[in-house]
């Protein structure tokens, strides 16, 4: 089946992207003044009401975390808003104290995985819910005018503060996500932390359920944030998991919502084993709701398969968790995530966390008493290979010749395997990618789509 899935009525929006803003630090749009304007249109927008306005800010352990978030803290104090600063804690802790703490807006400064030299801005409302599309583009807009008239008056201006237990309200959180009367004695947990936003948190959770904790990737130093470790770099990971005969190995990203893991043989498991297993284990106990999980249309025709198997649907969405999220509360399901390891539960927050999802791949192990090999390959993933191309001028995906050819090979696989293309959301790239369950099959197919598109290219 042949899918090319976009989103559906996003309005223009030259900053936002899928995941908030994100560039090269201290260059604009990641810049100081525009971070200023940020927080002077976006505490402007939700400024409603006569009551005392807050926003509540967090980070990771970039550098350029410092320039972002005393900028973004004078914009909001100049709207009026009192900013609460968290230090650094991972992205779902900051949804989670927005809304726990009834703030109006939360504020997550990160770049996610990417290297220390980027960093990026995500926007959570009262609900801490990332914003919509829609509010994106009235932010966008109000940014783009004249704010003076908007900034309030010197005696209305807003206070900063710090909040010193942030992190013992999200650690507490976390634990309570581990079925009752659970815990995790007797495990040896390898965690890396990817020097980033849980390099404290995440290894004290694990130690207070009863694991017995080795650490790597907490030494942050504002530059080595995902540098060599982490998620996207689990190679250390599981040498040191392999090393200290290990039952598992967790890997978060720099703001430590999304992981992958590495059972005792040194094998990296990615999201979709993730959610199958999560999946399995909820539908087992009656708490997995709506009958599917969500997920991107990156995820393996492995899941889908194994879902159905198991009388569940997998509800595709485009890429980016917060669709995910979307139409998780449109479908009535508690599970849904991406491939590339964020996993979404309603249950417990309102965003990807890489330290929940790991406690309900641990609560399988403990109850199976199997090793992480045995639990947490689920299914046999089809062979997938994907390839970007770069292209000027206008999109080779409207040439006829290109429709044509992706029509034709979506006959030929049939129900044997997928193609998807589609356009980057954030550079002129086209990605093609096939799934098939013959390699050679695979190869043949996205070989001939992509020399096809090159051939209609100017890059």
């Amino acid at each position: 089946m042949t899918q090319t899935v976009a989103p559906s009525s996003t309005p223009a929006r030259r900053l936002f992207g899928t995941d908030g803003i994100r560039g090269k630090a201290n260059t604009a749009p990641l810049d100081a003044a525009t971070a200023l304007r940020l927080g002077q249109a976006a505490g402007t927008f939700f400024n409603r009401g006569s009551h005392r306005h807050r926003v509540v800010i967090g980070k990771d352990t970039r550098l350029s975390g410092y320039l972002m978030e005393a900028a973004l803290t004078a914009g909001f104090i100049g709207a009026g808003m009192d900013v609460v600063l968290l230090g650094p804690l991972p992205t779902p802790a900051v949804a989670l104290l927005t809304r726990s703490m009834r703030a109006d807006l939360g504020v997550m400064i990160s770049a996610s995985h990417n290297p220390y030299e980027d960093n990026g801005i995500k926007l959570f409302g009262p609900d801490g819910l990332k914003l919509s599309d829609t509010q994106e583009a009235e932010i966008e807009a109000l940014m783009a005018g004249d704010l003076s008239s908007a900034l309030v008056a010197s005696a209305k201006l807003g206070r900063a503060s710090r909040m010193d237990d942030s992190a013992g309200r999200y650690i507490e959180a976390v634990k309570a996500a581990l079925p009752r009367g659970l815990t995790l004695e007797g495990l040896r947990i390898v965690v890396d932390c990817a020097n980033g936003a849980a390099y404290k948190v995440a290894p004290t959770v694990l130690w207070e359920l009863g694991a017995e904790v080795v650490s790597i990737g907490v030494s942050p130093d504002g530059f080595n944030i995902n540098k060599a470790v982490g998620s996207t770099a689990p190679g250390r990971l599981a040498e040191v998991v392999r090393e200290r005969r290990a039952d598992l190995g967790i890997a978060l990203d720099g703001d430590a919502d999304r992981l992958v893991l590495v059972d005792e043989e040194g094998t990296v498991i990615d999201g979709d084993q993730i959610l199958a297993l999560i999946a399995n284990s909820w539908h087992g106990r009656g708490t997995l709701r709506g009958g599917a999980v969500v997920a991107t249309v990156m995820s393996n025709m492995g899941l889908e398969r194994y879902l159905k198997h198991r009388g569940l649907e997998l509800q595709r969405t485009p890429v980016g968790d917060r669709y995910v999220g979307e139409r998780m509360r449109e479908r009535g399901c508690n599970l849904g995530g991406e491939q590339s390891g964020h996993v979404i539960m309603s249950d417990f927050g309102t965003t990807g966390d890489g330290l929940i999802a790991a406690l309900q791949v641990l609560a399988v192990l403990v109850e199976r008493k199997e090793p992480a090999s045995q639990v947490m390959r689920c299914f046999t993933p089809l062979p997938q290979r994907l390839v970007n191309i770069r292209f000027a001028g206008p999109s080779p995906l409207k040439d006829p010749a290109v429709q044509a050819a992706i029509q034709e090979q979506e006959a030929a696989l049939g129900d044997r395997g997928r193609v998807l293309i589609r356009a980057s959301g954030t550079e002129p790239l086209i990605r093609v990618m096939v799934e098939a369950e013959d390699r050679a099959l695979m190869d043949q197919t996205v070989d001939l789509l992509a020399d096809l598109i090159r051939s209609k290219t100017r890059a």
